[in-house]
């Protein structure tokens, strides 16, 4: 993996949250029985993945990296997007600091887990999973788009320019 292919997701990105950005707040929060139940709440969902497995585990800079349901339901589109820019220092962070160590296991407790255990993860394998988690998710969110209505831009990475 490469800043280049990070740029790509990123892009993809911003296109999902500009559209996400103009719906209106029933259609923003409205609960499905998949995923994580509405747009906003799966969008939380999939940037906490980068804050818990990037921004904690590989490089402890927070031990409390995901918000509980209450802050959640209080959060608006502008702080979402301000939990994805941090996300993505993150990223930046981790290819700077580990670019000749994507492979070095690390083994330690997750800090937002108590009890979880010794976990054995490299840099390389915790940031494609975070990115591939993100895919999973944005097919759900462009899914709720697509049952509320709405016609998703296109997020493939073929799509770009």
């Amino acid at each position: 993996m490469e800043k280049l292919e990070y740029e790509w997701v990123k892009q993809t990105r911003q296109i999902l949250l500009d559209q996400c950005g103009e719906l209106a707040e029933a259609d923003f929060t409205k609960e499905f029985e998949f995923g994580f139940q509405s747009i906003r709440n799966s969008l939380v969902h999939v940037a906490g993945c980068y804050h818990a497995w990037l921004g904690s585990f590989v490089l402890s800079e927070t031990s409390s990296p995901l918000f509980t349901k209450e802050v959640i339901n209080n959060m608006q589109f502008d702080d979402i997007q301000r939990y994805f820019q941090q996300a993505d220092i993150y990223v930046e962070r981790v290819f700077e600091q580990f670019t000749n160590k994507f492979d070095e296991v690390i083994d330690k407790e997750l800090s937002w887990r108590t009890g979880s255990g010794l976990v054995k993860k490299t840099p390389r394998q915790l940031l494609f999973h975070t990115i591939t988690h993100e895919s999973h998710h944005k097919g759900q969110i462009v899914t709720m788009l697509r049952i509320l209505g709405h016609i998703p831009e296109n997020t493939d990475i073929l799509g770009l320019p």
